[in-house]
């Protein structure tokens, strides 16, 4: 089992699913309040929200520029917000566990409905393995302090395994890739885009998604200092996001359209993908909120973190 250095910088690394803060595709290192940085991955209303250009027009009159950096997920989004390079971004339910307990100054600010099937336990389409209990032993490949984490872990503790019974190999999702078409891992735990292109090229068969096992929700955080001085602009960026979700339930394929030419993926594999998103922001309630310690309750339950957390402390009080 994992068991994290105390030190709070290398505490925030290891949230950083093993990259090392200084090999991260940050953008600028300093930026005034005249810009606004935003992370984002590959999935998700906010690579919409950079590919129509409707959050730059609302700023623009206010003398604010947006400057986007993609990564390939949660935990190094987090570490970049962390150190002051991202002001605002996207991840799963994961990544803000691992940073909160590594200290990071982050808030809560939005989430999108319950996406269960937008992530899954995926192995080859000849593999033996029929079920997860028939993981028990085997090597899975994720990427560490994100959604498909606590994926694993739950669906484990449903199929009457325990953590310590398959071996975890920590893989970025392009290494992870690697690993399961090479055959080094027996499963991978990985999610979408990445899991319906695994689907679509290379013909991974799921053994499990999220459903019965987790909600599988994406969150909106900026960073703490950001957050307390620029709660307009967070408004803002909220108030474009809830109008995007409206428009995507309305027009899916539209919608992967868009993602396909702003993620390099091709249309057919994102229209999956986005079919098995969710769109609808909220603001951060007492509902999600008890989700989220759930799943902090458990990572310090099986020592991935190094103390217990109050999720609630987190929240941004715009």
């Amino acid at each position: 089992m994992t068991r994290f250095n105390p030190q709070r910088r290398q505490l925030l690394q290891l949230a950083a699913a093993g990259v090392a803060a200084a090999t991260l595709p940050l953008p600028a290192l300093a930026a005034g309040s005249d810009t606004l940085r935003i992370g984002y991955q590959k999935y998700g209303t906010l690579v919409l929200l950079k590919a129509q250009g409707t959050l730059e027009k609302r700023l623009a009159p206010l003398g604010i520029s947006v400057k986007w950096a993609e990564f390939p997920g949660g935990p190094q989004l987090l570490e970049a917000l962390n150190v002051g390079s991202v002001d605002f971004g996207t991840t799963g339910e994961t990544p803000p566990i691992f940073a909160q307990a590594a200290g990071a100054d982050l808030r809560y600010v939005a989430y999108e409905p319950p996406a269960p099937r937008g992530e899954g336990i995926v192995v080859q389409k000849d593999s033996p393995i029929r079920s997860v209990k028939d993981l028990k032993g085997k090597k899975i490949a994720l990427n560490k302090g994100s959604n498909v984490h606590y994926l694993l872990v739950r669906a484990l503790e449903n199929a009457g395994l325990k953590y310590e019974d398959v071996q975890v190999v920590f893989l970025s999702p392009s290494d992870g890739r690697a690993a399961f078409e090479r055959g080094s891992v027996d499963a991978w735990v990985i999610w979408d885009p990445f899991f319906a292109a695994a689907e679509k090229q290379l013909g991974a068969r799921l053994i499990a998604d999220g459903r019965g096992n987790v909600s599988n929700h994406q969150f909106y955080l900026a960073a703490g200092k950001y957050a307390a001085e620029n709660g307009n602009i967070i408004k803002l960026i909220v108030e474009e996001l809830a109008r995007l979700d409206k428009w995507a339930l309305q027009n899916l394929p539209e919608v992967a359209s868009q993602l396909s030419s702003q993620i390099g993926l091709d249309k057919a594999i994102v229209q999956v993908a986005a079919e098995r998103g969710s769109y609808g922001v909220r603001g951060i309630d007492a509902a999600v909120l008890a989700e989220q310690q759930r799943i902090a309750d458990t990572f310090y339950q099986l020592k991935l973190i190094p103390k217990p957390l109050a999720v609630k402390d987190i929240v941004w009080k715009g």
